[in-house]
């Protein structure tokens, strides 16, 4: 029994050195990786920035064939309107007489 109470201890912090050597080594690796990733990704937040401009010029664009779009439709149902409510106005006008 004194045996294994004095071997047990040294067992214990042999594995807690290989655990706490582990541990270290997948921190340098996360470092390492997290590095990397950063880098990456000002590569990538570099490149979108210079296509910002065109985008911008895409969204403009969009908005006015949008505007000039229910310009049109706007022209046009209020045409139709006006012919299609003339006729039925007259239609009334001569139901009344």
């Amino acid at each position: 029994m004194e045996a294994l109470s004095q071997s047990l201890p040294i067992v214990i912090y042999f594995l807690l050195i290989i655990l706490l050597v582990v541990v270290i080594i997948l921190g340098i690796k996360l470092i390492i990786t997290m590095s990397k990733l950063e880098s990456l990704v000002d590569d990538v937040t570099k490149k979108v920035s210079a296509l910002d401009k065109v985008f911008d010029v895409v969204n403009v664009v969009t908005n006015r064939f949008s505007l000039i779009t229910d310009t049109v439709i706007n022209f046009a149902t209020s045409l139709f309107t006006k012919l299609f409510s003339s006729k039925k106005y007259k239609d009334e006008e001569e139901d009344n007489e």
